[in-house]
């Protein structure tokens, strides 16, 4: 029984354990071979709230997925701050390591970009690059930064408290600019500082960036510890940091990027239109065409297509308008000057309204978009073009409209009273005749011979009353003497 036992365990043994050996050998292989998953996450443009959930989507999806690494390829001129620091809130939360890499050659990360690349676990940059220039702007496009102090008058006393000479100390005079720009300014500064001081990178700079608009190449960011890397791709970029230890919420990370293989975080569509309708150029479409669409209803009741499309566009722009600094008196101006413009056509008065709306149209959208927050402007070009062919559209339909109007009648009795017909027989007082495609029962005083042409005198229900015209008349009344 024992010897049994023992050559059962002995075959046992033989027949699994080469089997087991080969299926952790498998393993083993599988994961020398196994790839390291990148999530890029492409900013360009300007930063708004649509960039700003893209992002953080892309972020939140590199980290239910246990990804490597999230590279956020970045060309941004800058953006709004609440979507900035949505953002950079996002990036420090991540438990999966972070890398902000400005390209492609030429690309640029200012103001707001400049925020999120000292926000980034890991800074690199593309050659022929730059980044700063973080000076924070009112919504109207004004520096909020203070004037030097160094501009101010002197006045005794104020570096010294006890006064010159032994003198009583003078009051220590205000800080100069508005205490909104000195609060919105030490805000940004504190800001830029904790970010950089975070990740060990230099925040005297990054001071600078705010106070004096500072900027710099990629070449000079690295060698002022504003960056860890420049590379200009991203294999190159992946090599460089493979191995790396990151301090995230998670922990120390160590990156590996040796096998990366790089997914492209694509935007769901809703986000692709908001993209899309956050654009100054196409949001100023849109309110254009929900404008018209909108008057073309109201000429003609019942049309619906002018009415829905309109209808559609507007809220469209109207929804927009939430993710872009906006100025509503600028709104105001546009809808003033296509209020003119349609006036022009109703009551000409030799251009002067329809200038005056092409004028008020042009400075609505100039001063609508004009916010001074980088990456929202609007073209003039495309402002001034606009306007002209907005122009030229809405006088060609009204005054379309207005002629159709003077036109009269084209159906019913009105258009039957006073038309010429054709008589389809001879008769002396009641006959049929073709007028307008259809055929009539008509009535006469004068006898009428077959095809010659009668004019409609008067229509009793559905008989009309008709004259012969003379051989060769025209479509004209009788004549009479």
């Amino acid at each position: 029984m024992r010897n049994m036992t023992n050559h059962s365990t002995t075959g046992f043994r033989a027949r699994w354990l080469p089997r087991v050996a080969l299926g952790l050998l498998g393993l083993a292989a599988a994961s020398a071979g196994a790839q390291d998953h990148v999530v890029n996450i492409e900013i360009r443009g300007g930063i708004g709230v649509a960039t700003a959930e893209y992002v953080i989507k892309g972020i939140d999806h590199a980290n239910a997925d246990g990804a490597e690494l999230v590279l956020l390829s970045t060309d941004t001129p800058g953006g709004l701050v609440t979507a900035t620091r949505d953002m950079i809130q996002a990036i420090l939360a991540s438990e999966v390591p972070v890398a902000t890499w400005v390209t492609p050659a030429g690309a640029r990360a200012d103001s707001a970009g400049t925020y999120i690349l000292l926000a980034s676990h890991i800074a690199a940059m593309a050659p022929t690059t730059h980044i700063g220039a973080a000076t924070p702007v009112s919504m109207t496009g004004d520096d909020l930064t203070p004037a030097p102090r160094d501009l101010e008058p002197e006045i005794p006393g104020y570096d010294d408290p006890a006064g010159p000479e032994g003198e009583e100390s003078q009051p220590a005079p205000s800080p100069p600019g508005s205490a909104m720009e000195r609060k919105v300014l030490n805000d940004a500064v504190s800001y830029i500082r904790t970010l950089a001081e975070r990740h060990g990178r230099n925040a005297d700079w990054a001071e600078r960036a705010v106070t004096e608009a500072a900027t710099l190449t990629a070449d000079e960011a690295l060698e002022q510890n504003v960056i860890e890397y420049i590379a200009a791709d991203r294999e190159e970029l992946f090599a460089a940091i493979d191995g790396t230890t990151i301090a995230t919420e998670a922990g120390d990370v160590t990156v590996s990027t040796a096998n990366a293989v790089v997914e492209e975080f694509e935007p769901s569509w809703r986000l692709k239109l908001l993209m899309v309708i956050s654009q100054p150029e196409i949001l100023l479409l849109l309110g254009l065409v929900g404008v018209y669409g909108l008057i073309l209803e109201g000429w003609n009741p019942g049309a619906l297509v002018p009415g829905t499309l309109g209808a559609i566009c507007l809220l469209l722009a109207l929804y927009g308008s939430q993710t872009i600094p906006i100025n509503y008196a600028g709104v105001a101006l546009i809808l003033l000057g296509v209020g003119l413009m349609i006036a022009e056509a109703f009551a000409p008065s030799f251009g002067v309204l329809g200038l005056g709306g092409i004028a008020a149209f042009v400075f609505g959208a100039i001063l609508t978009f004009d916010s001074g927050v980088p990456g929202f402007g609007i073209s003039i070009a495309f402002v001034l073009g606009l306007a002209i062919a907005a122009a030229l559209f809405i006088v060609w339909a009204v005054g379309f409209l207005v002629r159709l109007r003077n036109r009269g009648a084209v159906s019913g009795s009105e258009s039957i009273v006073g038309g010429t017909g054709v008589a389809m027989e001879d008769f002396d007082t009641e006959g049929r005749v073709w007028l307008e495609g259809e055929s009539w029962q008509a009535r006469t005083s004068t006898p009428v011979v077959k095809d010659q042409a009668v004019f409609v005198r008067t229509m009793d229900g559905l008989i009309l009353e008709v004259e012969p015209l003379p051989a060769g008349g025209d479509a004209g009344a009788p004549s009479t003497t």
